[in-house]
């Protein structure tokens, strides 16, 4: 099985084996997991954009749990994370399953 891994927001860097042995941490803040489903490129980009959103979610609750963001803050940024994914939907499935238009 062909495995890809798409980082919509942030470049991937290699480390060399001259480096530390410990992750990088952008792999431990925004980890990935793989993708299982059926492949085509459009629903690996839509899966790595749903794992970014459930991470920024978690952010968003683990800040406003502990004090650091207002609770309208909180609902106003998972709003607007909502919106990002809606679009990110309907750009990358929803033209996937629309039937083929003929002249």
């Amino acid at each position: 099985m062909l495995m890809l891994r798409i980082t919509a927001f942030w470049p991937l860097t290699l480390q060399l084996m001259t480096d530390s042995p410990s992750p990088h941490k952008d792999d431990f803040l925004f980890p990935r997991s793989k993708y299982w489903g059926e492949f085509s490129p459009q629903r690996l980009a839509f899966n790595a954009n749903l794992q970014e959103f459930a991470q920024r979610i978690s952010f968003v609750c683990n800040l406003e749990t502990g004090g650091k963001m207002s609770p309208l803050e909180a609902y106003e940024e998972i709003k607007h994370l909502w919106k990002q994914l809606k679009e990110s939907k309907a750009n990358l499935l929803d033209q996937d399953s629309s039937p083929p238009q003929q002249p």
